[in-house]
């Protein structure tokens, strides 16, 4: 039986406001086709995601394209550390990992700028769609394997670790106070849930945590591949399998049914979902009611209907509603 599909006005594939190729430095243009070996004559702007920073295949004079990411040091320090970030981390993943390889890094000069392999690829279809998701499924399957134990070379913290200051953020939502069904009644109940993460979240595994539709590379080689890799701790396998159903839960997929069959998940107590679903819903409840950023302008949106697909699929599993 499928979910009753929450509707939203998201545009989903053009929420970024990002650099265009005109508005990088001509010495970063110049650096730019210096690492990619020839000249620039087209670049397509990836109107997905919700940060500001450049991100744009690029078409070269040679007929070769490049997946390029760059942001100043300077005007967009956040997303420039943020880039850094994820080139070091790509630098460590095996080849088994469902990630585009990193070709090169440029940091120097108040600009951060990397590439990764161009991939003939398309995104997850909104709303999702059976076939996509459990090609997304199998997918982090492979995932778990490759990065179980976590590469030698990697450095980064355990989920119990990353996550501590959550289970707070359901204070903040309790002085808000979201319109949602039955959340004045259940919310002590709900925060008390999230506040037991760290019994169900341990494990060995590199865990992704911002998998979702925007992050996911659907290649025309069959492949599935997952981008921006900033984010990863180690802990359950499970985990991302259950970050993976948020969207297609929203989109009105029975997603318990696909937890039930997932090798990953099948197993995991009901209780250990619900109190991962707690967690989350707490962030993307308290996230939704912080300003919005001019330069993402649809963040807050996307957080708030992540947080009420999570606490209405939480309170359905909880039998709240």
């Amino acid at each position: 039986m499928s979910a009753v599909p929450l509707p939203t006005t998201i545009p989903h594939g053009r929420t970024a406001r990002r650099l265009e190729w005109a508005h990088l430095p001509p010495h970063v243009r110049a650096l730019v086709e210096q690492r990619c070996g020839s000249p620039v004559v087209e670049a397509r702007s990836q109107g997905a995601g919700f940060t500001p920073g450049f991100a744009s295949v690029l078409t070269c004079a040679d007929g070769t394209r490049h997946f390029v990411k760059a942001a100043s040091l300077k005007a967009q320090r956040m997303f420039a550390e943020a880039y850094r970030v994820e080139a070091a981390k790509l630098g460590t993943l095996p080849d088994a990992a469902p990630a585009p390889s990193l070709l090169w890094l440029h940091d120097a000069d108040d600009w951060v700028a990397l590439a990764t392999e161009y991939v003939e690829s398309r995104q997850p279809r909104r709303p999702w769609r059976e076939a996509d998701l459990q090609a997304c499924v199998a997918m982090v399957e492979q995932m778990a394997a490759a990065l179980t134990p976590p590469p030698d070379e990697l450095v980064t913290d355990d989920f119990a670790t990353e996550f501590a200051g959550w289970p707070a953020y359901w204070d903040q939502v309790r002085r808000t106070m979201p319109d949602l069904p039955a959340l004045a009644e259940r919310l002590d109940e709900a925060a008390a849930l999230a506040a037991r993460f760290r019994e169900v979240t341990g494990g060995s595994t590199l865990v992704h945590t911002d998998i979702r539709d925007d992050n996911l590379m659907l290649a025309a080689d069959g492949r599935v591949l997952l981008c921006d890799w900033n984010w990863p701790v180690v802990g359950a396998a499970w985990l991302d399998t259950v970050f993976l159903m948020i969207g297609p839960r929203g989109d009105g997929i029975d997603v318990d049914r696909v937890l039930a069959g997932a090798a990953l998940t099948r197993d995991v107590p009901p209780e250990a979902v619900d109190i991962v679903l707690a967690l989350v819903t707490g962030y993307f409840l308290m996230s939704a009611d912080q300003p919005v950023p001019p330069t993402s302008p649809y963040i807050r949106e996307a957080q708030r209907w992540q947080g009420e697909v999570c606490w209405r699929w939480l309170a359905d599993r909880r039998g709240w509603t």
